[in-house]
């Protein structure tokens, strides 16, 4: 039996590993040069980063086996602190009580808590939307001022076209009450999902886990191949993968293919699909991410791994600080880098914008928001773009989506995993899973349902599914 995986990413090659592991023979294709997909680290101004904030936490035992297995001890334990900034001020999180009424006037509280009465009162039936999701579970005034603005920047749309199922995913377990009752407490005893303490990093970057997981992989029999980019998979006329095209026009036969390539893309390389599958596949689409990393001439800056900016005045989501992640990271080097996150599509302007204007930008809004002290310099700037990250959960996603997942069931022994293969927002943690279930499924030991992995199901609700952690 052979295997073919498309895609170098968390999903791919924890498959990969799985497979090769097991004596299956498996050739692996990764369109760029390296491994890790948007979990990769790299070196930069001697320092190590990541593709953005990527941490490890999970109580499934598959994925932690497989962490454990082959990061080899090579990990350490991170104490996480992240603050949401708004309006000038940093509120943390989890939510502390003191914190929340040195910062929100007493007006804003009571009107806080008068909507969310009102709310309760008058509870929005059957909500479809982000937008009324969120009201419904929080009362409006919260839902302005801790979901709207990240949201709206992160996915480039209104909160009123956002399908409510991201909320489902992400945060269907909170409420106010369960919050302020946690704050009253001191989060003594917290086992929210979201809400963790610390976490399990790679001494050297996220990316580290999955550069010895490929290497693995060769030393257990399995080929990868970097700069390989495939055009197609390829279908015989009995509607059963007989392998995949690159884009060089090399074709290699395999009995079953794994792909983690976008399910759009997927579908419309496909041969003889029906035009109503084709239109299906035009109507989901993805949200790019712009990385612009800063190198400040200084080492205390602020005290967060990274920082949610809510502040509607400025145009990035989210900040970074790799100089509080762990020592491996950084060395010697008295310097600190920071990255902050832009999100946008191909048509809008800013990402077409050339790198030196979008460090200005950055730098511009990083002043604004007063986080470094104006004695220290910046000495560098690098700018990452890395298109098609997030797929886009607008209103009525879920039944085009349906119809490709339902088209891919119908071929046989093509299995898509992973966030982009899914078209499911996963976490590094889902992916992994992923992975380790569709080579389980390959190996006969399993028969999970992979579509099901990171949806708000009874599948994840009762099952040992249900640990997985969000990051």
């Amino acid at each position: 039996m052979k295997v073919i995986i498309i895609g170098a990413g968390p999903a791919g090659l924890s498959c990969a590993h799985e497979l090769s592991k097991s004596g299956v023979e498996t050739e692996l294709f990764e369109a760029t040069e390296f491994v890790g997909g948007m979990s990769r680290s790299f070196d930069l101004w001697g320092q190590r980063v990541d593709l953005g904030p990527h941490r490890f936490f999970s109580k499934e035992k598959r994925i932690n086996h497989f962490f454990a297995e082959v990061l080899e001890g090579e990990y350490t334990t991170v104490n996480r602190l992240t603050r949401i900034y708004y309006k000038n001020r940093f509120f943390q999180y989890p939510l502390k009580f003191s914190n929340v009424l040195l910062n929100l006037n007493p007006f804003t509280i009571i009107r806080i808590l008068w909507d969310y009465l009102i709310q309760r009162i008058n509870p929005i039936k059957n909500p479809t939307t982000f937008e009324a999701w969120v009201t419904n579970r929080f009362g409006n005034k919260l839902y302005e001022i801790f979901f709207k603005s990240y949201s709206e920047k992160l996915w480039g749309i209104p909160c009123s076209k956002i399908d409510a199922d991201w909320a489902a995913q992400r945060i269907k377990t909170l409420s106010l009450i369960g919050a302020v009752w946690s704050a009253i407490k001191g989060n003594a005893g917290n086992k929210h999902k979201t809400l963790v303490d610390e976490f399990s990093y790679p001494k050297h970057g996220t990316g580290l886990l999955y550069e010895k997981c490929a290497q693995q992989i060769q030393n257990n029999g399995g080929t990868i191949h970097l700069n390989a980019p495939v055009k197609r998979v390829l279908i015989n006329e009995s509607n059963r993968t007989q392998g995949i095209e690159l884009a060089d026009g090399t074709r290699v036969d395999a009995d079953f293919v794994i792909s983690t390539m976008p399910l759009t893309t997927l579908i419309k390389g496909i041969e003889n699909v029906p035009t109503e599958i084709k239109n299906a596949a035009s109507q989901l689409y993805f949200r790019n991410t712009i990385l612009v990393y800063l190198e400040v001439d200084g080492i205390d800056l602020f005290k967060d791994n990274w920082i949610y900016v809510h502040s509607p005045d400025v145009k990035h989501g989210r900040i970074t600080n790799f100089r509080n992640w762990c020592p491996t990271l950084y060395g010697n080097k008295k310097t600190s880098i920071l990255c902050l996150e832009f999100w946008a599509f191909e048509e809008d302007d800013v990402w077409s914008m050339p790198d030196e204007n979008l460090a200005k930008v950055a730098i511009s809004e990083l002043e604004k928001l007063k986080l470094v002290p104006s004695s220290m310099g910046i000495l560098n700037s690098k700018v990452i773009k890395i298109p098609k990250c997030y797929p886009v959960y607008e209103t009525g996603y879920q039944k085009p989506l349906k119809m490709l997942e339902n088209y891919a069931d119908c071929i046989d022994q093509l299995i898509p995993i992973g966030r982009y293969g899914s078209f499911k927002y996963n976490n590094q943690d889902h992916s992994i899973l992923m992975g380790l279930l569709a080579a389980e499924n390959i190996l006969g030991n399993n028969s999970t349902n992979l579509w099901e992995i990171n949806t708000d199901t009874e599948y994840q609700e009762e099952g040992e599914i249900k640990d997985i952690l969000n990051q």
